[in-house]
């Protein structure tokens, strides 16, 4: 098809724009040829008309489909061209977060200048070991590709990293270096992955500084080979150096700043150690303050600082060293503040004593007046003088210059030289594989030799690019057999020629320096004459004489001629040199060592950069002539050979490119600048890559892909069994011109746009299937819709009819009720109202008639009222009037009075004064007054006679006085009859006005009270309705109430079921967690037991001849764990040490023993240490209590005392008997038995005897414990007496001196007489007690003694009885005898109850004792009886021997066997027995070369298990712990042995694990504990272990069956992880649902393995095979449930992790197919009965994650429904499936920016992991819930393919 026939209505094209480079437009109209205009319309809105160009009549390039934009490699792109490339890197970058896409071969980096959660190591273990096309883009994508093609290719590898500055060259390197020492790993123990990436902050600091266009932009490029042993593990690393940019030491431009490692310096100023150096600010340092912009933000130079001292630290640079180099740094900032004066125009002076100068000399250890000078002069020779000039002050300041910088340089060769030195492997290095960060294209508005340099690198990098991918291109063909036609692609050689050949720009600039009077101009001018007009390249400016232009490949680039040839000259004064060089800083003569060499190509240039190789670890010598010839090489010369020597080096290894880009100039994140982009892809061969890729066949279509993507365009008679002749015969007649297409072997190749045609074709024919079916729904839908319709309305119309007809009869039923009501209810209401209207009336006349009435009485009573008040009111007024006038009578009377007794006072106290002037004035009248005294005396004398009259008056008054009172008293009593009279009709009225009073009131109180009633009424009956009302709203309320309570009780305890759910939810995560960490120790723990064998193992090899010496046996078994062998286990673990020198096959099991036997001496000491406590709290209780006995009762404390005593006089008696009676046993016993039997050295003879011994030494310990308690008593009784005696001494002395008075003594003494008598008498009684007691203690000792022999006689019958029956009759007797003497006490102690219970009590204790006593004494019978059994079937074995006269050689090889074999067929008793020498072997046959598929097909499951534990059981009945732990010690080790051998086989590991819980839980059915025999039947617990407690080596196992079940884990996983993905995502279960879209190059057959490929049933066959195995095995359901989750787990883990790397995967069908794929699952786990397993819950992220692809992605709705739905994701997975969700269809749409933004800010508040992928290393914690076994022991049958004919049943 015509090119010209796809511009068609509709088409977008691109066309160019001077802001946006290219504009996307769609045509109005068909173009047809000849049109000269195209009709555009714009995205924008706008309508354009584009002209073509005449001349050349192209059209605009044809924009791709929007399925194939944001592919993962531009070259599946159908339209390879500049926009195609340029959209679909900014639709990635800033639509899906997306920074790297593929080009082809090179992997286009873009600088996203945000840290993006892509490079942890998660993400390198997802890439790790898949092939580079089937993940997303990535850089580790390229690393992992390279690793994988030098291990497979036996080829080293280059990575070349190059861009911009800025565009993140460095990272890019560092995060390869990163993958490489993260998935390879070092081959020794010396960490060299991390001192390769140690390497990085040092050379960060001395070649990084920050630019305008990057914070920590590289000045210098390098090649780090990273060298690999034959496992491909790192073993070092060596870096070659290029270019260092020299000039930035001592001038940056503004906004820019010199090397990080010196301000890193300044801001370390203050540290103690960089006192000496002198710094300060960088503002201080002229090298340091010229671009001022000292500090770079978000960046602390001082921690930085600290982090480079680290890495050199790691790198081996010691102390001395570091501070050597910061001395030289630190120096070059001095230098740099050192000033010229000038003397004149050609002479200069630095002035005396310079401060900057002199810490120079003092740093660098050099002489201040010799370097003071040659600063100022130089030195110049001549053939046959040499003379000393002086310099100018610029000439001064350009050699100072010049000085720092070739310091600089050499410093920096010596970093470098060093961390190689550290770097380097002593170990050969078998390939290398090498990262190349070098700088890319440059040009500026000034560019000079550095920027022709770098472009001349660039040129020949771009040379070697493009020969790669042609030659890619071509073997591509070749392999595919398709005839190759030579493609046309830009060579670069004309260019490369211009610069290096033979008088080439570089050889002309080395002429002119050689010229003694030489200069940039004369140098320009032989540039013009050689190549001006002569070659198309170069070029010369309009307007300068001292530039030239060169046409790179990727632009046109001026430079200026000037500084050309002093940067090519190198020029450093030589005398400068030789004044360090004799420096006493030992270190700084080493950076000059090289001038006395042959200076190899890493010289340093002055004012430009350092082209650097890889310096050598020996130099080699030469002849002086020859150094100085090559002294003479300029940079230009030397940057020439470092180069060629890179291409050399990068032409022998495979080379792999990354392109970086930079977005923007201005380091915003995520923002894409047009312009700077479509520059950099012009520049770094991108878009060349694309143009040789769309030169031949760029879209390449395997067979399968291409029938999978088209099958739609095929009829079904076009589809044959052939693939390859099916796509054949289409691509014939939907392409007919055959030059567009070609078949290939595997794949056909199509011509630009052919692919574009397809789709369109296939969008074509899908469109109008759509429509059809569309068309077909929609009648079928409608015609549904019509019927129902119909029908609805015919069922509406009966019933509404019926309605009707209802509504009628209805209606005419209502209007006959209606008449009768109304006839009825008008009667009704007319009879009512008469009855109202008579009933008013009525009352209206009883209101009226009363209301009348009322009115006459009122009117009357008002009257008769009115003349009481009128009387009371006059009577009141004529006594208030009476009362007035006497008031004021009385009052005018009192005044008059007044008046005249003040008169008459007035008159007298005149007189008085008068008088007393009187006698004042005349004092001598005393004559006067003594006549008045005579007068006085006669007027007395008439007083008495007047007197003497007066009392005769008196009497005759009296008389009548007498008579008048009697009258007066007549007339008072008739007066007060007359008031009493009076009073009693006032007080009548007054009652009567009172009761009319009260009369009226208690009317008015009844008035009041009946409208209060009223009142009362109306507002009871207001209340009882307010009441109602109140009380029906309560009964709401309550209802509400209640309805509320029972609404919150069910929140209250839906919240509390939540919460309850919620904490046992966290605690068993949190019980999860800690199994988790547990196994996961565990794990490491078995991790470096492996590697300790391993190393043990190695040790082995290593070293050949064995040790001399005498290995040491395991030691560390006894019979007896006592207490007392505590020390000989502590002896045990000192000689630990020594004996893991050698090799010793024993050490596990002596470390396991050892382990066992201290866990439990430990909980042993604990138990003891509890005892004791509890032991001590009794005692203290009991001291106590006896000191409260002894002060209520301190008279009976001597006679306990006596008779305690005496017991224990008796005890003691009673044991020299025993002790008599037991040696005559022993004689008697040694007499008796046969000499043969009783010897010293007969078993029967040591068993009794040791029996006897253990006796004897319990009587000792008996006595002793009786001696002790005869101390005790002792020294209670002494302290008890003096202290009594002394306190009664004390109060008597007390008393007495309180007695002072005769009388009190007296009585005193008549008291302490009978207190004597009291005494006394107290005495006596004793006494008699005591000797009451003694006769009684007498009759006990008599009764003691004959109980003494009764026990004889018992103790001799009970040896004569069996051994089953002496303990019965033993128990017998003693509670006989308890008995016995309980009632002897009872009837003793009758009298006394004090006496009695005290008997009580201590009987209780010595009953304790007793059972304690009786409890040891049963367990040492039990151990001693099966001693005896055993010793007793030696000693039959030895009498049998003996009358057969069998050797015992013979004895040995045939035991008992034909004696006990028919008895013990009888009855089994479910054990295994035996010899110890035979262990190895049943381990051996039992374990180490068991075939887990035969037993499992054939025999019952778990039968090894059985067997060892009826082993066990046969150890633990014959008491031998040496055994029990030799047999699980060897079990577990073998296990382990079998597990390291055949661990990677699923049947023996799930064989082992099964066994192993099998075991595990026999060990804890047959325990004896409570909690595991509650299934057991009587038989089984009769099988259980009576001997030895298991419990640790119970815990030894479970960690041993943990260690299975992980290796189980990984076992699984290994066979699973290549069908997953495979499996899962990439086979189409739903065939034709998903078709598949161009992958382009990547998918290269060099990355893809030759591997089947795997479908789900795949998949759900090895599940299958899987459960069959356990299920065979017999290994528990509950563990194969959690097997089955773990399964379940990786493969969702693997599936998403990948989904979520893979942008082709994110699709709606692929969604589809995931759904389906897990359903299928599902189904399987249903068919399994697992659905209750938790499997399916493991699958929930998966299932979102299918689900969220599938969804609709649009609206807000749609938002809020993917937030709740994907709760199991992340918000960093949902984020980054919809970012990564493609359409596949053009039906499809794309998830819109706005939408995931929307997604972010709703899922902003969730709290989850930033963790983008899954831990698919990840294993649940394991448990093994008990599952007893129903099989008897008895029953079981040892199979003779076993071999284990030497084991006998029991």
């Amino acid at each position: 098809m015509a090119a010209s026939e796809l511009y068609t209505k509709f088409a977008r094209v691109w066309i160019p724009d001077p802001e946006e480079v290219w504009k996307s437009a769609e045509l109005l109209k068909d173009y047809k040829p000849g049109d000269k205009v195209l009709l555009l319309h714009l995205e924008e809105g706008k309508d354009l008309e584009y002209h073509l160009d005449p001349k050349t009549k192209e059209l605009p390039h044809l924009r791709n489909p929007d399925i194939l934009v944001g592919e993962n490699d531009l070259t599946a792109l159908s339209y390879l061209h500049e926009p195609a490339v340029l959209h679909n890197l900014r639709v990635r970058f800033i639509d899906s977060k997306l920074i790297y896409t593929y080009c082809g071969i090179v992997l286009v980096a873009i600088n996203p200048y945000e840290q993006l959660p892509i490079y942890g190591e998660d993400i390198i273990n997802a890439y790790s070991g898949q092939n580079m096309g089937d993940m997303d883009p990535h850089i580790f994508a390229v690393a992992e590709e390279a690793y994988k093609q030098m291990a497979r290719d036996e080829r080293n590898q280059s990575i070349i990293v190059s861009g911009e500055s800025g565009a993140g060259k460095t990272v890019s390197a560092k995060y390869a270096m990163r993958y490489f020492a993260t998935v390879s790993g070092s081959a020794s123990e010396a960490n060299v992955e991390e001192k390769v990436l140690a390497s990085n902050p040092i050379m960060e600091s001395i070649g990084n500084a920050k630019t305008t266009r990057n914070d920590n932009s590289s000045r210098f490029g390098k090649y780090i080979e990273i060298g690999f042993d034959k496992r491909y593990r790192i073993i070092g690393a060596n870096m070659r150096t290029y270019l260092l940019e020299k000039s930035r030491v001592v001038f940056q431009a503004e906004e820019e700043r010199n090397y990080h490692i010196f301000y890193q310096l300044c801001a370390s100023a203050k540290l103690p150690e960089f006192k000496m150096l002198r710094l300060g600010n960088a503002d201080n340092f002229n090298y340091t303050k010229q671009g001022g912009s000292p500090a770079i933000e978000g960046v602390d130079d001082a921690k930085e600082m600290a982090h480079t001292r680290q890495a050199c630290t790691l790198l081996g640079i010691s102390e001395s060293h570091q501070m050597g180099i910061f001395r030289i740094l630190a120096g070059i900032l001095h230098l740099g503040n050192v000033g010229f004066t000038s003397r004149d125009a050609d002479s200069c002076t630095i002035p005396p004593k310079h401060e900057p100068l002199c810490i120079f000399c003092d740093l660098m250890g050099v002489d201040y007046e010799e370097m003071c000078h040659w600063l100022c002069h130089r030195k110049l020779a001549t053939a046959t003088e040499t003379y000393i000039k002086p310099i100018s002050k610029l000439q001064a300041t350009n050699a100072r210059d010049a000085l720092a910088k070739h310091i600089y340089a050499k410093l920096f060769n010596w970093i470098v030289d060093n961390v190689n030195q550290a770097l380097h492997s002593a170990v050969k290095q078998h390939s290398f594989i090498g990262v190349l960060d070098i700088y890319g294209f440059e040009t500026f508005e000034i560019n000079s030799f550095e920027q022709f340099c770098i472009n001349y690198a660039n040129e020949k990098l771009q040379q070697q690019f493009n020969m790669h991918v042609f030659k890619l291109e071509q073997e591509e063909y070749m392999k595919e057999q398709i005839p190759w036609t030579l493609i046309d692609f830009y060579d670069n050689q004309p260019c490369i020629n211009l610069i290096e050949s033979k008088l080439g720009i570089l050889d002309l600039l080395d002429e002119e320096c050689k010229m003694p009077k030489g200069t940039d101009d004369t140098w320009a001018q032989k540039l013009y004459n050689t190549h001006l007009n002569k070659c198309a390249l170069f070029e010369k400016p309009r307007l300068s004489n001292k530039a030239f232009i060169i046409q790179h490949f990727a632009d046109k680039v001026e430079y200026q001629c000037e500084g050309f040839l002093e940067k090519n000259k190198d020029t450093v004064f030589e005398e400068q040199i030789k004044v360090l060089k004799s420096s006493k800083f030992k270190m700084l003569p080493e950076l000059f060592q090289d001038d006395e060499k042959a200076i190899s190509p890493t010289s340093a240039t002055s004012s430009g950069r350092t082209p650097l190789t890889r310096t050598p670890a020996k130099p080699t010598k030469g002849r002086p002539g020859q150094m100085a010839k090559e002294h003479k090489k300029t940079v230009g010369h030397q940057f020439r050979n470092s180069l060629h020597l890179l291409m050399e080096t990068l032409n022998a290894t495979t080379p792999h490119y990354v392109r970086c880009i930079k977005p923007n100039d201005f380091k915003f994140p995520f923002t894409f600048d047009e312009k700077r982009a479509v520059q950099q892809l012009r520049a770094c061969g991108v878009l060349e890559t694309i143009r040789i890729s769309a030169a031949g066949f760029p879209s390449r279509w395997t067979y399968q892909e291409f029938f999978s993507r088209y099958r739609v365009l095929m009829k079904q008679k076009d589809v044959l069994s052939d693939r390859k002749q099916t796509c054949k015969n289409v691509l014939e007649k939907l392409i007919l011109d055959k030059d567009k297409y070609q078949f290939g072997k595997t794949k056909i190749f199509f011509r630009a746009g052919q692919v574009a045609y397809l789709e369109k074709l296939r969008a074509d024919k899908l469109r109008a299937a759509c429509i059809r079916i569309q068309k077909t729904i929609r009648g079928w839908l409608l015609r549904k819709k019509y019927l129902r319709m119909r029908k609805a309305a015919i069922t509406v119309q009966r019933y509404v009819r019926g309605y009707q007809a209802r509504c009628y009869a209805k209606f005419l039923r209502r209007t006959k009720a209606a008449t009768i009501i109304q006839k009825y209810w008008r009667m009704y209401v007319v009879h009512r109202r008469y009855k109202i209207r008579r009933a008013a009336t009525i009352v209206l006349q009883s209101y009226l008639r009363g209301f009348l009435a009322r009115n006459r009485y009122r009117k009357i009573l008002r009257e008769h009222k009115a003349v009481i008040i009128q009387k009371r009111v006059r009577g009141w007024l004529a006594r208030t009037h009476y009362k007035r006038s006497m008031r004021a009578i009385i009052y005018l009377q009192c005044c008059f009075r007044r008046m005249m007794a003040k008169r008459e006072l007035k008159k007298l106290k005149i007189e008085a004064r008068s008088v007393e002037r009187y006698k004042k004035l005349h004092i001598g009248m005393e004559n006067k007054i003594m006549q008045l005294q005579r007068k006085v005396d006669e007027q007395n004398k008439d007083y008495k006679c007047l007197m003497e009259k007066l009392t005769n008056l008196e009497g005759i008054y009296n008389s009548e006085t007498e008579k008048l009172r009697s009258d007066l008293e007549r007339l008072q009593l008739s007066e007060e009859e007359a008031k009493v009279a009076t009073g009693r009709v006032l007080s009548l009225q007054e009652e009567i006005a009172k009761l009319r009073k009260d009369l009226e009131q208690t009317r008015s109180e009844k008035k009041c009270i009946e409208e209060h009633a009223d009142r009362y009424k109306q507002e009871t009956e207001q209340l009882v309705s307010n009441l109602k009302e109140e009380n029906t709203l309560l009964k709401q309320e309550k209802e509400a109430l209640n309805h509320r309570i029972v609404q919150q009780a069910k929140e209250m305890t839906e919240t509390m079921e939540k919460k309850l759910v919620e904490e046992t939810k966290q605690l068993e995560l949190d019980l999860n967690d800690e199994r988790l960490r547990y196994q996961n120790l565990l794990n490491e723990f078995s991790r470096l037991e492996e590697r300790y064998d391993d190393l043990k193992e190695e040790m082995t090899l290593m070293v050949h001849v064995p040790k001399p010496g005498h290995k040491r046996t395991d030691s560390t078994h006894s019979s007896n764990e006592s207490e007392y062998t505590f020390s000989s286990e502590i002896a045990e673990m000192e000689d630990i040490p020594s004996r893991t020198e050698e090799p010793s096959e024993k050490k596990v099991p002596l470390d396991m023993s050892l382990f066992l036997k201290l866990q439990k001496r430990v909980t042993e000491l604990e138990q003891e240490k509890q005892v004791m406590q509890d032991e001590l709290d009794r005692k203290e209780e009991q001291v106590l209590r006896s000191k409260a006995k002894e002060e209520e009762r301190p008279q009976i404390r001597g006679a306990e005392l006596e008779y305690e005593s005496l017991k224990r006089q008796e005890l003691e008696s009673e044991n020299k008997k025993l002790k008599n009676e037991l040696n005559e046993l022993r004689k008697a016993l040694s007499e008796k038995s046969a000499p043969e039997v009783t010897a010293p050295g007969a078993p029967a003879y040591r068993v009794l005897m040791e029996q006897l011994t253990s006796v004897s030494e319990e009587l000792d310990v008996r006595k002793e414990e009786v001696l002790i308690l005869r101390s005790q008593l002792v020294s209670q009784k002494e302290a008890i007496q003096p202290k009594n005696t002394m306190t009664d001494s004390t109060i008597l002395l007390e008393d007495v001196q309180k007695m002072k008075d005769k009388g009190e003594i007296a009585q005193a003494y008549i008291g302490l007489k009978e207190t004597n008598r009291l005494l006394e008498s107290q005495l006596q009684s004793q006494k008699r007690s005591h000797e009451n007691e003694a006769e009684a203690l007498r009759g006990e000792i008599q009764s003691l003694k004959e109980e003494n022999n009764r026990q004889q006689q018992l103790l001799a019958q009970n040896l004569q009885l069996p051994p089953e029956a002496r303990i019965e009759a033993s128990l017998q007797h003693e509670i006989t005898r308890l008995t016995n003497e309980n009632l002897y006490f009872e009837e003793l102690y009758a009298d006394d109850p004090k006496k009695y219970q005290s008997y009580r009590i201590s009987l209780y204790k010595r009953m304790i004792d007793l059972m304690e006593q009786l409890e040891k004494q049963d367990k040492t019978v039990r151990k001693l009886k099966k001693q005896l059994k055993v010793f007793a079937k030696k000693i039959g074995e030895l009498e049998v021997g003996q009358m057969e006269n069998i050797s015992p050689g013979q004895i040995i090889d045939e035991p008992i066997r034909p004696v006990n074999i028919p008895r013990k067929e009888k009855d089994f008793q479910g054990m295994l027995e035996y010899k110890k020498e035979d262990e190895q072997k049943l381990v051996k046959n039992l374990i180490l070369e068991l075939k887990p598929r035969g037993v499992a097909v054939n025999l019952i499951p778990g039968l090894p298990a059985y067997i060892l534990f009826m082993c066990v059981r046969h150890a633990d009945y014959l008491n031998d712990d040496q055994k029990v732990r030799s047999l699980l010690t060897s079990t577990i080790n073998s296990i382990k042995k079998v597990l390291k051998k055949r661990g990677d086989d699923f049947e023996t590991v799930s064989f082992w694990l099964s066994n192993t819980c099998r075991f595990l839980h026999c060990l804890k059915q047959y325990s004896g504990e409570e909690g595991f025999m509650k299934h057991n039947t009587s038989r089984q617990n009769e099988h259980c272990l009576t001997n030895f407690d298991l419990a640790e080596y119970r815990q030894v196992l479970s960690d041993l069956a943990i260690q299975i079940y992980q290796q189980l884990v990984r076992v699984l996983e290994n066979i699973l992880q290549p069908m997953i993905v495979s499996g899962m995502l990439e086979h189409e279960t739903i065939q034709g649902v998903s078709g598949v879209k161009p992958t382009g190059l990547r998918k290269r057959t060099s990355s893809i393995a030759d591997e089947g490929t795997y479908t789900l049933d795949s998949i759900l066959r090895q599940l299958n095979s899987f459960h069959s195995v356990m299920c065979q095995h017999g290994m528990d359901p509950e563990l194969i449930k959690q097997v089955v989750k773990q399964m379940f787990y990786i493969i969702g883990a693997i599936t998403l992790n990948n989904l979520l790397l893979r942008k082709d995967m994110c699709s709606w069908s692929k969604g589809m197919q995931i759904r389906y794929n897990v359903s299928q699952l599902e189904e399987w786990l249903r068919d399994k009965n697992l659905m209750n397993s938790g499997a399916k819950e493991t699958l929930e992220p998966l299932i979102q994650a299918a689900q969220l692809l599938q969804v609709k992605k649009k609206t807000d709705d749609d938002a809020e429904a993917i937030c709740s739905m994907c709760n199991a994701l992340t918000t960093a997975q949902i984020v980054k499936v919809l970012n990564l969700y493609t359409p596949v269809n053009e039906f499809e749409e794309r998830v819109s920016v706005s939408f995931i933004r929307t997604i972010q800010m709703r899922l902003r508040d969730r709290k989850d992991s930033p963790q983008l992928l899954m831990d698919a290393k990840h294993i649940f914690p394991v448990t093994f819930p008990f599952n007893p076994s129903s099989l008897a022991l008895e029953t079981i049958q040892i199979p003779a393919s076993l071999g284990l004919g030497f084991i006998s049943r029991v």
